[in-house]
């Protein structure tokens, strides 16, 4: 067990990461796809969703995938470090962006910030945590006085997920499927069980939401717009639904303040 403390000095208890594996689990396997097109249009839209209350100053992205969303992050924001665990993806996302944010090797839990930021995004990584509260009791001590927290995650109560459940293909909505654990999944979030650990860990919720009303799965996405089924139109309506049921959306997501 490692304990270590983040600029407040709270506690943060932490499990061995030796057993995880951060570069096998992005990797895809070989009935399942871990990156769909779809994904790429979901953080623009995610993006969409947060412009109007990004703050300007030092920010942090904890957790980047191979830089799809850190190469929106660098088109707005000036100082931005990114931490990450897999090498592999570092690599990736170092050699997409011609600007080129700070990169940092490194689990959340062992990580030691020596300074605050004025906004951090954690999207679509906190379903991946062993720890969620205490990595989020964590990201509180992290922020600055009038910092935010951008939290995304994927949504058990998608339409599209609910529809899997009533074919029988996931047991229940909040299910995590065994291609989602091989890729690392811990759990699956809706709003509230959401809403739920950013309290408990004591951040203040500004904005919540959900991005894209999600009336088909990942791969349908994709083959319907290579088809020319849907439009990037189509795309835009269900962004507007979404702002209308939010439950029913790809993603939800949390904008938050220290606590």
């Amino acid at each position: 067990m490692v304990r270590r403390f983040d600029l407040d000095q709270r506690p943060l208890q932490t499990s061995a990461m030796s057993s995880r594996d951060y570069n096998q689990e992005h990797r895809d396997t070989a009935d399942k796809k871990y990156f769909y097109d779809f994904d790429a249009i979901l953080r623009r839209y995610m993006m969409k969703a947060f412009e109007p209350l990004l703050l300007p100053g030092k920010a942090l992205e904890l957790g980047c995938y191979k830089g799809d969303f850190t190469e929106i992050l660098v088109e707005r924001l000036s100082d931005l470090t990114v931490v990450e665990a897999s090498d592999e993806l570092i690599e990736y996302a170092r050699a997409r962006l011609s600007q080129k944010p700070t990169f940092i090797h490194s689990t959340f839990e062992a990580f030691k910030p020596t300074e605050h930021y004025d906004s951090i995004f954690l999207v679509h990584t906190l379903e991946h945590l062993d720890h969620p509260v205490e990595v989020l009791s964590a990201i509180n001590g992290w922020l600055s006085e009038h910092g935010r927290l951008f939290l995304a995650v994927p949504n058990a109560n998608a339409a599209s997920r609910q529809i899997a459940v009533k074919m029988g293909l996931i047991s229940h909505n909040a299910a995590v499927t065994d291609s989602e654990r091989t890729h690392g999944h811990r759990c699956t979030y809706s709003l509230d069980t959401l809403e739920r650990d950013t309290k408990e860990a004591g951040l203040r919720v500004v904005q919540r939401g959900g991005v894209i009303f999600k009336p088909l799965a990942n791969f349908q996405f994709d083959a319907a717009l290579a088809a020319g089924t849907i439009s990037a139109d189509y795309i835009e309506g269900c962004y507007q639904l979404g702002m209308v049921y939010p439950d029913l959306c790809a993603s939800v997501y949390l904008v938050c303040e220290k606590g």
